[in-house]
């Protein structure tokens, strides 16, 4: 008897559906295997067999000792991973005639991994799984529970089942003991808990130009970089940078819940990632860990801070070869992985923020301590970032220590993070609407030389004052478009029409190191 049942295949952020074929026919003898299965099965796919065996033993069901073929169709596509264990144990019962479903099991999709007791454990890729069903015409998908909250987001017509066991999927298609489907309201879940955070600028004293310098980068989309000594609040001050970076979106948390559900990072229970995501990974991190990879092409760190921040503290720590592979996608937006029988993108636009010590002891240019580094040894530790990355960080700014007068006074009022965050908001809003027609511009970061030029108009007396500038600090050609974008960005917050004498002095010092000769904030920006 042939049974067909349905299953999906998770490529990238995507689904591909998967037709699971059981034919069982007559006995077989001793000498010649009972069970086959074809369709490019991994050895985890593979490997079914022995679970569903017990799982089948311990619903009183038999493992029958006929010839059955299980077949995953198409068949020039690979099939990775256990969660293939349910559809095949449904199939095999139906099969060999020891279930009788009730209506067409082809309106329904399974997966999950069996236990050998039958028990499902979760799955990776329950949400794209769910929208396959959703554009399939699917009625009902049978996913384990902890993966229900997550699939049921989709919305529409499809009934979620989250289920525990073999035995509870067996019961409702035959009719014994129907289940009730899980629905969630993905616009009350996402509104419930998106931009919830445990910090909050108010938490750090002083630092008042660094927390600017962050709003601007927020406001604008800006990489940035923070450079100064150990205990200045570098890392203290990234934690809070997704504390006033404009709310996800709904299409935005559906496309960051993907990344992460593919990955198998999304938290236990929760439907729906409704605020940017902050990755720091150490600097021991592989290249294919940053980029993401794998037999089967999983995301990387970048694609995890997809719609928002990836902080890599102690930027010269990186090695070279993992620092260097970011510059692809920070340009695209997004990465390719290229394996011999697939190729999967990954979204990657996100916000990079570093932090790095000025120098190896990290006291250059302390305003107490001295610096044990000679000019050589500063230059050699800042030149393990190269130009092509720093090109692309449009703010530099320099972090110092917060006197014991600033901290211990408990007089002076810290802004608190929302206050910031409806800036940044207005400045977007106003950004939205200058690329309305422009596909794939968002933010100021993003638009292109041509755009600059277009954009960035400046009157006669910023042009001097730029032309000047440049001269005198000797700052680097690709300097110039940076500087109009950050100044155009500190012009919207202050919604002005056109980048006045004021914003672009403040974006050139945000400009410390493509500066000839670094030296601080003691160089002078205009005379």
């Amino acid at each position: 008897m042939l049974v067909k049942t349905n299953a999906g295949a998770v490529q990238g952020v995507t689904a591909r559906p998967i037709v699971v074929e059981v034919n069982v026919r007559g006995a077989v003898s001793h000498d010649r295997q009972a069970y086959c299965m074809v369709g490019l099965p991994d050895n985890a796919v593979r490997e079914g067999f022995q679970r569903i065996g017990a799982a089948i033993t311990t619903l009183g069901y038999a493992m029958q000792r006929r010839y059955t073929v299980v077949n995953l169709a198409p068949a020039d596509l690979r099939k990775e991973g256990s969660a293939y264990d349910l559809p095949i144990a449904v199939g095999m019962l139906a099969a060999s005639g020891q279930i009788e479903i009730k209506g067409r099991l082809q309106d329904y999709m399974l997966m999950g991994e069996l236990a050998l007791d039958g028990m499902l454990r979760p799955i990776k890729g329950a949400l794209p799984i769910a929208s396959l069903a959703t554009q399939m015409g699917i009625k009902g998908l049978f996913i384990p529970r902890e993966n229900a909250r997550e699939a049921a987001i989709v919305g529409g017509k499809l009934k979620v089942y989250g289920i525990t066991n073999l035995r509870e999927a067996v019961d409702h298609l035959t009719g014994t003991k129907p289940l009730q489907a899980i629905e969630v309201n993905a616009e009350e879940e996402f509104l419930r808990q998106r931009h919830h955070h445990q910090v909050d600028f108010s938490d750090v004293k002083g630092q008042e130009n660094i927390k600017r310098a962050l709003e601007i980068a927020a406001a604008g989309g800006h990489n940035a970089i923070l450079i100064g000594p150990p205990g200045a609040g570098k890392t203290m001050l990234a934690r809070r940078l997704p504390t006033i970076l404009p709310p996800l979106t709904f299409d935005e948390a559906m496309e960051t819940t993907k990344i992460h559900s593919v990955a198998g990072r999304l938290p236990k229970n929760k439907a729906l990632i409704t605020n940017r995501p902050f990755r720091a990974p150490h600097h021991t991190i592989s290249d294919v860990a940053m980029v993401g990879g794998g037999s089967n092409p999983m995301p990387g760190e970048i694609s995890l801070a997809h719609n928002g921040v990836l902080f890599l503290d102690e930027l010269p720590e990186f090695r070279r070869s993992v620092l260097e592979v970011l510059r692809q996608p920070m340009e695209e937006l997004k990465v390719t992985i290229s394996r011999a029988r697939i190729s999967v993108d990954y979204p990657a636009n996100f916000m990079l923020l570093a932090s790095m010590n000025p120098c190896p002891c990290g006291f250059y240019n302390h305003p107490e301590k001295s610096c044990v580094c000679g000019t050589n040894a500063v230059k050699k530790y800042l030149n393990r970032i190269s130009g092509p990355l720093m090109d692309r960080i449009d703010l530099h700014i320099e972090v110092t220590p917060v006197s014991y007068e600033e901290l211990s006074d408990e007089n002076i009022r810290t802004e608190k993070s929302e206050e910031v965050l409806q800036r940044v908001i207005k400045a977007r809003s106003i950004q939205a609407q200058r690329f309305k027609d422009a596909p794939g511009i968002y933010s100021n970061s993003q638009m292109s030389g041509r755009m600059v030029r277009e954009v960035c108009a400046l009157d006669s007396a910023c042009k001097e004052t730029l032309k000047r500038s440049m001269e005198k600090l000797k700052l680097s050609a690709r300097a110039y478009d940076r500087i109009l974008k950050v100044a155009r960005t500190i012009a919207d917050l202050e919604a002005s029409p056109n980048i006045q004498l004021h914003h672009l002095a403040e974006a050139i010092h945000c400009r410390n190191l493509d500066r000839a000769e670094w030296a601080g904030a003691g160089a002078e920006i205009l005379t």
